[in-house]
């Protein structure tokens, strides 16, 4: 484990949906990094002391009126910059080189040519480099002091480098699966062209967020929200190693999670925190709250604002003249952040507001503590490690936190609600025993409204409704593709559902990708 100084990049956001690949392939490399909108204030940016600046892709184009531009900050600095995409053409043009619209779209995949095996970027790669296009502009002019250093069939000017400014630029995505090469590219700039150590890890990020969060909190209790899921779990021994015996963990049943899963939570809960857990059965309140609301951004709405009330009422039983539970911590990661939030985006669009980000009320009395709400998925995992939660913790399917509500679509009855427990558990049952749980990041089912499917019980027509399976494969949560499940095994858990769960009487399966879908249907 190093003892260096923690060393930044910068990464400035022009808009791009998947901006923050580039922050988990910087990760990747043991850098640290934070993501700022491309306007965001330059004492915000440069308090993090970064040692470069990344320039994000984004859907302008840089000649266009009122597109994005480059803070005078960046090049001021005399830091190394890499721009990627539109950042790239936004150095270009900065620097008073060229850009044009080029007369295709390029999309998809392409084979780059190194021209200058010297570069910094390319040291140890192959001269041949498969890497993934999406730009609708060209370079036609480059700037003084700039070479080409690498090329594709359609773009004469793939990469550029001004080696001794330390300012380059990738017309192509480096941070995307479909450039395998792209995290050596990443590397290479991190280390050899800004001089990074490797002193980002997961035993630094808990040394720093315990100290942070006891900085914050000072000698306050924090009530934190637990829900048996990995990210609650780490944050909570995170809080504990700060606070100690001022640690509040508190699991609310809000009526809309799976079979027996609020024994379940609480049992392992139990074993493995630092304070024991206190429940809350809210059942009644949230189905209240969510009687005739079909809308799935109300729901998530109503969730988190019922959330919070059923917090700071526990809180206002609790608190005594020496326990003063002001703050409320809860396991928001960076892809809740990133979907709910298109103000920390520099105008990405939002996909859906999460219940615990945009969904909490204005007026909530607590302090917000979230210290995992710059990490990924698999992140949070590796600091549950070395936290020490056992596997079975660890590698836990997530369940978001509105539970069965998003992923009923329409009301959420207790007559839905009981359908879909049966189904998920028959699913997830049948995924254990076959060996595929483990294998996949997520499986759930989704019931559809009540649209009735026809179908037939003995010999009688009967109406019923459809279920449809999702399991998916990823490593990060924002990319996800469709688990190829045995086609025996769908077989074997259609037939179940058909034949135990009353009212069903169509089961599918959900081959949809993310993008364009996202792995919730709600």
């Amino acid at each position: 484990m190093t003892d260096q100084p923690r060393e930044a990049i910068a990464i400035l956001d022009f808009g791009s949906q998947y901006s923050q690949l580039i922050a988990r392939r910087v990760r990747e490399a043991h850098v640290y990094c934070e993501m700022f909108r491309w306007d965001a204030p330059p004492d915000r940016v440069l308090a993090l002391e970064p040692r470069g600046f990344i320039l994000s892709g984004g859907p302008a184009s840089v000649y266009d009126p009122g597109a994005p531009t480059l803070p005078a900050y960046v090049l001021g600095s005399g830091l190394p910059v890499l721009g990627i995409c539109y950042g790239m053409q936004l150095l270009i043009h900065t620097l008073d080189g060229r850009v044009a619209p080029a007369r295709e779209r390029e999309y998809g995949p392409a084979q780059a040519e190194v021209l200058d095996p010297d570069c910094p970027l390319f040291a140890g790669l192959p001269p041949a480099l498969d890497v993934w296009m999406s730009h609708g502009d060209r370079v036609e002019a480059l700037p003084p002091g700039f070479a080409a250093v690498a090329r594709t069939a359609d773009a004469p000017v793939a990469a550029i480098a001004d080696v001794s400014r330390g300012l380059y630029g990738l017309q192509f995505h480096p941070e995307v699966t479909h450039t395998p090469r792209g995290p050596d590219i990443l590397a290479n700039w991190l280390h050899r062209v800004c001089g990074l150590h490797d002193t980002w890890t997961p035993g630094s990020f808990v040394r720093e967020a315990v100290a942070r969060i006891r900085a914050h909190v000072g000698e306050a209790h924090v009530l934190c929200a637990v829900s048996g899921g990995v990210d609650s779990a780490v944050m909570a021994l995170l809080v504990g190693q700060a606070v100690g015996d001022r640690l509040v963990c508190v699991f609310v049943d809000h009526g809309l999670l799976r079979r027996d899963e609020a024994q379940q939570v609480l049992a392992v809960l139990n074993r493995h925190l630092p304070a024991e857990v206190m429940a809350v059965d809210a059942r009644e309140r949230f189905l209240t709250a969510l009687a005739g609301v079909e809308d799935p951004e109300a729901k998530r709405r109503i969730i988190g604002e019922t959330f919070v009330r059923v917090f700071e009422e526990e809180a206002r039983r609790l608190r005594t003249a020496d326990a003063h539970l002001a703050f409320l911590a809860q396991g928001t990661l960076y892809p809740d952040v990133i979907e709910s939030d298109a103000t920390e985006r520099g105008g990405a669009a939002v996909i859906k507001h999460h219940h615990n980000v945009s969904g909490l009320p204005p007026d909530m009395s607590f302090k917000l503590i979230e210290p995992l709400r710059s990490l990924f998925k698999d992140e949070v995992r590796q600091v549950g490690r070395v936290l020490g939660l056992p596997h079975k913790l660890l590698w836990r399917h997530p369940f978001p936190g509105p539970g069965l509500a998003i992923r009923i679509l329409g009301e959420s009855t207790w007559e839905r609600l009981e359908t879909l427990r049966k189904t998920d558990a028959i699913f997830l049952q049948e995924l254990e025993e076959a060996g595929w749980y483990s294998r996949v990041a997520q499986a759930f089912a989704v019931l559809l409204p009540e649209a009735r499917s026809t179908g037939v019980a003995g010999d009688a027509h009967k109406f019923g409704q459809t279920i449809v399976l999702r399991a998916v494969e990823t490593d990060d949560f924002m990319t996800a593709s469709p688990a190829l499940l045995p086609y025996e095994l769908l077989t074997r858990v259609s037939s179940r559902i058909l034949n135990e769960v009353t009212d069903i009487t169509r089961v599918v399966y959900d081959l949809s990708t993310k993008p364009p879908a996202t792995i919730e249907w709600l």
